[in-house]
């Protein structure tokens, strides 16, 4: 297997016909942390303003083939203007290159048409060979992802944590006079439902990445035969974390209980930005678990984490230290609680921003 580095790529020029959102919107669920730095229309005359041209950085831990197949397909995409024939040989080269990525991207369709030229028999052949592709893909994806999740809620068990943890996030959104809420990373459902049974939450929008874990939510919530007063107050809706959503904007409140510790750094950076820059709801509780717990789990090895999916999961210093630096760089006030046994050296930690 080759191996993953951290990896920095500078490109000097590259031009953005949609502006500097665009390089997020490509990059960011590929893993790539990025500053854009807009180029002057004419350094001597400032006043004119910025041009269509950035000098980029990106930042990420990828496989040396894996980020020059990104750059292949991505910059051409960016410029929007490929300089040759473009021929049946391209879609060959556009499915070789995006193996592995291409077909579960969100910007998938975008991606395929601007590398093919907008020309429609290309795009629709590119298009019909990646859905073929990636029906397989997501469901061992999510597969995995739910049985690992599923070991998570048998780990904690004895010490019902979860179900605590779910009552503990509803309290102080209610406590804050949220009246619309965002559930983000919903799952199954379980927070939904316990706000769904409190009618000071009037509007609730539920999200996740994942098709399945809606449609299964959609069932366990029995939407198809939820009164109707009760059916206006939720919305189901699939998105991602990872670039900026407008239908997340102008909330009271959201929820994200045990998400953050599924994001790589690069990830989390990108989800940074989403919720507390462009969604920033007024008040957000988040929940992650917290490492020096895990020693309270007779049946889970020293060292390992609750869950398979996670990359990490953080000590209550080092949460505390990310959540300080985040409120502070997007202002917000933060304050921290327990969840669990009231044990004075362990315990699973969440926080609840408001802003400033």
């Amino acid at each position: 297997m080759a191996a993953r580095w951290p990896l920095t790529i500078r490109v000097e020029v590259i031009r953005s016909s949609r502006g500097a959102d665009t390089f997020t919107e490509l990059f960011a669920p590929l893993g790539y942390a990025m500053s854009a730095t807009a180029l002057p229309l004419d350094e001597k005359f400032p006043e004119w303003g910025g041009s269509r041209y950035y000098r980029l950085e990106l930042h990420g831990n990828a496989t040396v083939h894996d980020a020059l197949s990104h750059l292949y397909l991505v910059l051409p995409v960016l410029d929007d203007d490929k300089h040759y024939y473009i021929g049946e040989a391209e879609v060959g080269k556009l499915l070789r290159h995006g193996d592995g990525w291409l077909a579960t991207h969100p910007a998938r369709d975008f991606i395929v048409s601007r590398y093919l030229g907008r020309r429609s028999a290309l795009v629709n052949e590119a298009l019909e060979k990646l859905r073929n592709e990636e029906a397989p893909v997501v469901a061992d994806d999510e597969r995995r992802t739910s049985a690992a999740a599923q070991a998570e809620r048998e780990l904690e068990r004895p010490l019902t944590l979860h179900t605590q943890r779910l009552n503990q996030v509803a309290a102080p959104l209610r406590a804050l006079s949220v009246k619309t809420v965002l559930d983000l990373g919903c799952g199954e459902g379980k927070l939904v439902r316990r706000l769904l049974a409190d009618r000071e939450f009037e509007r609730i929008v539920a999200m996740d990445v994942s098709h399945r874990a809606l449609e299964g939510a959609a069932r366990r919530l029995k939407l198809d035969r939820m009164p109707e007063r009760q059916r206006k107050r939720l919305q189901l809706i699939q998105g991602s974390l990872l670039y900026r959503d407008a239908r997340l904007a102008g909330f009271d409140g959201a929820a994200l209980v045990e998400v953050i510790e599924h994001l790589d750094p690069p990830r989390l950076a990108a989800l940074e930005r989403v919720l507390f820059e462009f969604a920033r709801p007024r008040h957000i509780v988040i929940t992650t678990p917290n490492r020096e717990y895990n020693a309270m789990f007779p049946t889970l090895p020293a060292g390992e984490f609750r869950h398979g999916d996670h990359p990490f999961e953080w000590t209550r210093a080092e949460f505390e230290a990310w959540s300080k630096s985040t409120a502070a760089r997007f202002g917000y006030e933060v304050v921290f609680e327990s969840i669990g046994p009231k044990d004075p050296t362990r315990g699973p930690r969440h926080k609840w921003p408001s802003s400033s």
